[in-house]
C-alpha cells in the first residue's frame, strides 16, 4: 500500500491556511456565497414563508473557525478600554442560552433584594446582521489585539465579498454585499448608567433597571438607539417589550408601577431567549386583576 499523500494527512491544507492568513489575503472563491431559500411553512405563498440561508464554501468556514478560535476569541478575553463583552453569552466557548438565563434572573433577585421592583426590557433590532456596515466593524476590530496579518485577513474577507441567490432552477447575478456580518459577532452596547444592567445572547438584548433608577430608562433606551443609530441598526419598539418584577414586599404596600417608555408595550409575560417563558404578576395587580404568583420556568 503507498504511503498516503501530503492532503490526504492535511499537509497541503495547513500550508494553504497559513499562507492564506501570513499574506492577509483570501481568495476571490472563497468570497462568494449562494443564498437559498427554505420554506418555514407547511406551504409557502409569499416571500415571508422563506427563510435565507447562505451557502459559504467549506474551506472559507474551516479557515473563519480557526481566526475566531485562535484570535478572535482570546482578544475578546482582554478587550481595550470602552469594549467589554462579558455580558455577551453567545458564540463563545462557555456561553450557553442557560448561562444568560441564569445571569438575567439572578440580576433581577439581587436588585429584588433591597428594590420594590425591577423593570427588565427586551429589545428587538430590526434585521440586526443585515444592515452593520463593514468598515464601523473593522473600527472596532482594529482597537483589538490582534496580529496584523489576522486584522488585514479579517479586513481581506470583507472586501469584495459577493452572493448570488437561488431559487428553484434560477440563479441571481452576483452582488456585492457592503454590509451585514456573520450571526454571533458581538455586541459593545453597554448600559449608559451603573447602576443598569445588560445580558445579551446574539442580538438578544435584556436591559434590566432597578425602580431606584426607574427614572432612567427612558434615557437607557435612548442611549440604545443612539448606539444602534451609529451602527447602522434601528430598534424596533413595537416589537420591543417590558415586564415589570416586583418583590414579595411590594404586595402588602402601595407601589406605583411606571408607565411605558418610548412606546415599549408593557407585558404580564415574555419569552426569554426564544425559549424559556418569564412570567410575573406585577403588571397584573397594577391593572387591578387577581395577581398570581411570579414565576420563573426553567
Amino acid at each position: 500500500m503507498p504511503p498516503p499523500t501530503p492532503w490526504k494527512n492535511g499537509y497541503n491544507l495547513d500550508l494553504l491556511f497559513n499562507l492564506s492568513i501570513s499574506t492577509g489575503i483570501v481568495p476571490q472563491q472563497w468570497k462568494i456565497a449562494c443564498i437559498i431559500s427554505i420554506p418555514k411553512v407547511v406551504h409557502p405563498a409569499e416571500s415571508s414563508d422563506y427563510r435565507p440561508i447562505s451557502i459559504t464554501p467549506i474551506l472559507s468556514r474551516m479557515l473563519e473557525r480557526r481566526i475566531v478560535r485562535a484570535y478572535i476569541y482570546p482578544a475578546l478575553q482582554t478587550p481595550p478600554l470602552g469594549l467589554n463583552f462579558t455580558d455577551q453569552f453567545a458564540f463563545r466557548p462557555t456561553g450557553s442560552t442557560d448561562a444568560a438565563l441564569i445571569t438575567l434572573l439572578h440580576t433581577v433577585f439581587t436588585m429584588l433584594d433591597t428594590q420594590p421592583f425591577v423593570r427588565v426590557f427586551a429589545l428587538d433590532f430590526s434585521k440586526a446582521y443585515d444592515t452593520v456596515r463593514h468598515e464601523v466593524l473593522m473600527e472596532k476590530m482594529a482597537r483589538l489585539v490582534l496580529p496584523d496579518a489576522v486584522y488585514n485577513w479579517i479586513k481581506d474577507v470583507f472586501s469584495g465579498h459577493s452572493h448570488c441567490t437561488r431559487f428553484e432552477r434560477d440563479t441571481s447575478e452576483l452582488a456585492d454585499i457592503l454590509a451585514s456580518i456573520i450571526q454571533g459577532s458581538a455586541s459593545d452596547l453597554q448600559p449608559m448608567d451603573v447602576g443598569n444592567a445588560l445580558v445579551k445572547f446574539a442580538d438578544d438584548t435584556y436591559i434590566i433597571v432597578s425602580a431606584v433608577n426607574s427614572d432612567t430608562s427612558a434615557s437607557e433606551l435612548r442611549h440604545v438607539q443612539d448606539w444602534a443609530e451609529t451602527n447602522n441598526l434601528k430598534l424596533n419598539c413595537l416589537k420591543s417589550k417590558e415586564i415589570i418584577f416586583a418583590g414579595r414586599g411590594a404586595r402588602n404596600k402601595t407601589v406605583t408601577f411606571p408607565s411605558a417608555c418610548l412606546g415599549i408595550s408593557q407585558v404580564r409575560s415574555i419569552t426569554a431567549l426564544d425559549l424559556n417563558p418569564l412570567q410575573g404578576y406585577d403588571l397584573s395587580y397594577m391593572m387591578g386583576r387577581r395577581p398570581t404568583p411570579q414565576q420563573f420556568e426553567h
